[in-house]
């Protein structure tokens, strides 16, 4: 069973924090270097890797600024079961 990684994303620019996405899940073929402006497009790729597929992920389209979404996925994704 693979387990998703989501960075934490305070402290980064969009190119850091997407860049470090794009590594971890390099087998994926995630867009490189996407502008900021085109971040919902990027998530939506994201969003479709197999790992995240059976997660309750949030959606892109419901943030204004990819910082609140990428806050907003990994507050989803890494959680603590106790």
């Amino acid at each position: 069973m693979q387990i998703a990684l989501i960075y934490d994303p305070r402290f980064h620019s969009w190119e850091s924090w997407s860049s470090l996405m794009c590594e971890a899940y390099s087998t994926q073929q995630l867009a490189i270097n996407t502008p900021e402006d085109q971040w919902r497009e990027w998530a939506e790729g994201l969003s479709a890797i197999d790992v995240f597929m059976n997660e309750a992920i949030p959606s892109p389209h419901g943030f204004e600024k990819w910082h609140d979404w990428a806050t907003a996925l990994m507050g989803a994704v890494n959680t603590n079961e106790g």
